[in-house]
């Protein structure tokens, strides 16, 4: 019986010091915290069996994933499919009372939260994640790869090989920053999956 692990790896805190929704906007890198964030969870995979590394071609992604490639020795593929989330709030305060979401010129776009109607389709996002994941496997057939890639993403991973319904509250998600969610396949087949934070006390 062949296993293989593919690790989904979160990145690392952000500098966003004006609390927008960043999204897919170019030039947001991590915060000094997150390089540590990053690079603890980098040494949690010395010793591993991993032959394959990639990450979201964002920048945030891409610095995480640097580490990981020096304590692996391995180049980080650019992988498109693990690109953050579509959403039409990008470059807008969403959070707390001062949230621009509050403008009900906006309220068209949240019309049905189940798709979600303001951005990317779970169902879309699940598929090109899933897309990823298989490739991943299919590379590192017998041993271990790591996708560096964004929270919902990878919450929307995690949903599908539960069979839980992909569209959620924002509040009821597992994945930290920096964390990992370990998909194991046994033959091809997902028979387990794990969560860890191995940097949670930065």
């Amino acid at each position: 019986m062949s296993t293989t692990i593919v690790h989904l790896v979160r990145h690392g805190e952000v500098h966003n010091p004006e609390k927008i929704l960043y999204g897919r906007i170019p030039g947001y890198h991590l915060s000094s915290r997150g390089h540590s964030q990053a690079a603890r969870t980098a040494q949690s995979f010395r010793g591993h069996d991993v032959v394959y590394l990639a990450a979201s071609p964002l920048q945030r992604a891409q610095e995480t994933a640097q580490p990981i490639s020096a304590a692996t020795k391995l180049n980080v593929e650019v992988e498109p499919r693990l690109i953050e989330s579509g959403n039409r709030f990008e470059g807008l305060r969403t959070k707390g009372w001062r949230s621009q979401l509050w403008n009900p010129v906006r309220w068209p776009l949240m019309t049905n939260p189940l798709q979600p109607s303001w951005g990317e389709p779970y169902v879309d996002i699940a598929k090109r994640m899933l897309d990823a994941v298989d490739n991943a496997r299919a590379e590192a057939e017998g041993h271990e790869a790591i996708l560096v890639s964004h929270q919902l993403p990878i919450v929307t991973v995690q949903r599908y090989v539960r069979g839980k319904r992909l569209a959620h509250a924002p509040w009821d998600r597992q994945c930290d920053l920096a964390s990992v969610t370990s998909l194991v396949f046994r033959d091809g087949e997902i028979s387990d999956m794990h969560y860890a934070e191995p940097a949670h006390e930065i």
